[in-house]
């Protein structure tokens, strides 16, 4: 490959570990889950006791003689924890890290959310999950990027650094330089190449129907949360986000003059087109991603600045483009402070919405924007998120949670709003998480589909604004872009 082809000091947060591809293979990892010990461990293993069930069993087991010998009668008031020790925690994290794909996905999707309906033991799982992603092996890489590019894939750069910079859930991602005779533009360029793990999308309904015997057998999740949709919708989106060329061509799309193309505060990569469906390469852009720590060190109107702009982003998103970036992992937004730029990097998990949904969508917004709890309740079912069999509790919930949700965009709400401790916001939130179990009890059906990404963007967006402690005239963003919306519904 020549000295080009290097292989510079690894990152100490990254680990190399090899990506199990074959169903097999991601069996072995898993172990087998039943319920044939009793219920004192609710989980446990077969296939000789092999992969992840026969570790967790094991430490279960451990845990549950060490309660005994301090217990005259073997009971325990944190028994339902048993399998969520310390020990099985790590065990957990390393081996989701390991396995990567649906698994480590769903960990990183739990770990950013802010809705405080996860057990602390399983949201501290998603959380060191979410930093803790393996890279392949070299041996394993050269596969794909002779199978996706072909044997003499090196030609196309003048230099490859072979161990990845970033690692998640269905990929990584390296630094490369383009040749001139590859570059578009003639002359060697940085790039980013992110390369898929192995037979990753043909991973997605195994890992998942194995996380979701898990969490069911430990009896880890509120009946609440619709497990079985999530999954299915998870099932969806994650086929899609494992097509490198469904996501250049949204790149190509937010990269239209129509989208950003010509708005200079936000950056958008080209896209080489080599690239492939298993193999993505971009313009290298700079700055500091949204999730560093630096971020909320920076002057009061650059963090104001950033916080408008990702929101008016999300309400462009919504009800101009009809076209979402989903992923509020900020880790893909970056900022750079001398150009003062945000840069959008990850289009995998970008989501398009019908005229139809995004006028009922709206209208529940507006709705809650304008305290009007009948209009609410309406536009919930039209909607789905009700059925209309709701008792008393679940509907004042529910609604009392979209108007509390709506607050910014208030006429009344005083200009700008502030957001971070302290502030309204941080009594609004707080609300609205006193909701959330009374929700979890009474519903009767699952939020549409379509709000599961949806909203996993919206609360980052607040999210980061409250992380900035930034102030936004937020109801000056609302009338400007929804002000001139047609409907059609």
């Amino acid at each position: 490959m020549g000295s080009a082809f290097t292989q510079p000091h690894v990152s100490p947060v990254l680990q190399s570990s090899k990506v199990p591809s074959s169903r097999i293979g991601r069996i072995f990892h898993y172990g087998g889950l039943s319920r044939t010990c009793g219920e004192q461990c609710n989980i446990n293993f077969c296939m000789s006791c092999t992969g992840l069930a026969a570790s967790l069993g094991y430490g279960a087991a451990t845990e549950f003689l060490r309660r005994s010998s301090t217990s005259p009668d073997g009971t325990d008031s944190q028994q339902s924890s048993l399998i969520m020790t310390e020990a099985n925690i790590k065990r957990l994290v390393s081996k989701l890290s390991q396995m990567r794909g649906a698994a480590l996905k769903l960990g990183q999707f739990m770990s950013i959310q802010d809705t405080h309906v996860l057990p602390p033991d399983l949201d501290e799982i998603f959380r060191r999950v979410q930093n803790g992603a393996h890279y392949m092996p070299d041996w394993q890489m050269e596969g794909v990027l002779r199978s996706s590019l072909g044997p003499s894939w090196a030609t196309n750069f003048t230099s490859f650094e072979r161990v990845p910079f970033a690692a998640a859930s269905i990929g990584q991602v390296h630094h490369a330089v383009l040749a001139p005779s590859a570059s578009p533009a003639g002359r060697e360029e940085r790039v980013a190449v992110k390369v898929q793990f192995p037979n990753i999308a043909d991973s997605i309904a195994t890992d998942l129907g194995y996380v979701k015997m898990l969490l069911t057998a430990g009896k880890l999740l509120p009946k609440g949360l619709f497990l079985d949709r999530t999954i299915h919708v998870m099932k969806e989106e994650l086929a899609d986000e494992c097509d490198y060329a469904r996501e250049a061509d949204f790149l190509r799309r937010y990269r239209s003059p129509e989208l950003l193309g010509n708005d200079r505060r936000f950056k958008i990569p080209w896209v080489w087109e080599g690239s492939t469906k298993h193999v993505l390469i971009m313009e290298h852009v700079d700055g500091v991603t949204m999730g560093d720590a630096s971020i909320s060190a920076l002057p009061q109107t650059d963090r104001n600045e950033i916080a408008s702009r990702v929101m008016e982003l999300c309400l462009r998103e919504l009800f101009e483009f009809r076209l979402m970036q989903t992923d509020p992992n900020w880790t893909n937004f970056l900022w750079n402070p001398k150009a003062k730029q945000i840069s959008l990097i990850d289009f995998g998990a970008t989501r398009e919405y019908t005229k139809e949904f995004m006028d009922k969508w709206l209208h529940l917004l507006q709705a809650a924007a304008a305290e009007d709890r009948e209009a609410c309740a309406h536009w919930s079912l039209e909607l789905g998120y009700l059925t209309g069999q709701e008792n008393e509790t679940m509907l004042d919930a529910h609604v009392n949670s979209m108007i509390l949700l709506a607050t910014p965009f208030r006429d009344s709400t005083p200009q700008p709003f502030a957001f971070g401790p302290g502030s309204q916001w941080t009594d609004i939130t707080a609300r609205i998480r006193a909701n959330i179990p009374v929700m979890l009890r009474y519903r009767l059906t699952p939020p549409p589909r379509e709000t599961y990404s949806l909203n996993r963007k919206l609360s980052g967006g607040f999210l980061l604004a409250t992380r900035l402690h930034a102030v936004v005239d937020a109801r000056e963003l609302w009338n400007r872009i929804t002000g001139g919306y047609q409907f059609d519904h």
